[in-house]
Formats: C-alpha cells, structure tokens, sequence
C-alpha cells in the first residue's frame, strides 16, 4: 500500500508519495491551487491513480503544540478529503518542515528564489520520511 503526504499551503499543496510497500518515498509534485475543493478533487484522483491506501496531511502547530487558525484549514481539508472516499486521513505535526526544507534546499545549492517551486514537495516528503521510520508505522506493517 501506497501513502500520500500533504503539505496543504493557500496556493501550493506539496505531494509526496511512498513505494507500493510503503516504505521509501517514491514520488513528489506541487498541485498549484488556491480553491480548497479543487485541492480535494486532485488529491482524491491523485490517491486513486497511485492506489495509496493512506493520507498523512500536516498538521501545522505552533511551537507550543497549540493549534491556530491553519491548523483549522487543515482539519477542514482532511474532513472534505474523507467525505470524498479517501480511505484514511492521518493528521501529522509538521512543525518546522518547511524551514527543514529550505534548509535541504539551500544546501543542495538552490537560490532562495527557486525554493518556492520545490520547498512545499520537500516538506511534503519530510511528512512522509518521519512517519514511514515511526513506530506508528511499524505497528501498521506488523498488522499486515
């Protein structure tokens, strides 16, 4: 089983997505979209094509684990994401993965100006690298 990442932002949502034995991160993309239902629509298409059995969407918390008004867009997009037949929507912190990912991305030699295009896959993929070396995801594969 395939597991999709989200890193949902107002303009850009990062995309990551594992191997079949979801294990590695296989695959990553940008969906360019401001309107939160088209957001949903091509995650589901998306999940579908790529048979991803899982939706790992960041949940973005402030630094003192208290939620803000994001993290209420993201409850929102994770319910519409259900309600359209994902099969599962896992919540994840993402708490300093975009600062992660413009640090990957600086180091690899990217100019600032260029991280806008890739930074969101980035933190996508940082979503998706934790939980697949979790114990959350462990317990799932012993489950199999």
């Amino acid at each position: 089983m395939r597991v999709m990442a989200l890193d949902y932002g107002d303009a850009r949502t990062g995309v990551a997505i594992s191997d079949e034995r979801g294990i590695l991160c296989g695959d990553t993309l940008v969906l360019t979209e401001w309107d939160a239902q088209k957001v949903v629509e091509n995650v589901v298409k998306l999940a579908h094509e790529r048979d991803c059995g899982l939706i790992l969407l960041g949940l973005p918390l402030n630094m003192d684990g208290s939620e803000g008004p994001r993290a209420g867009k993201c409850r929102e997009l994770a319910e519409a994401l259900l309600a359209a037949g994902t099969p599962e929507v896992l919540l994840r912190d993402e708490r300093r993965t975009s600062v992660e990912a413009h640090n990957i991305l600086r180091a690899n030699g990217k100019r600032e100006k260029k991280h806008r295009k890739s930074v969101d896959a980035v933190a996508a993929q940082l979503i998706l690298e934790t939980y697949l070396g979790s114990a959350d995801n462990a317990r799932r594969q012993a489950e199999k």
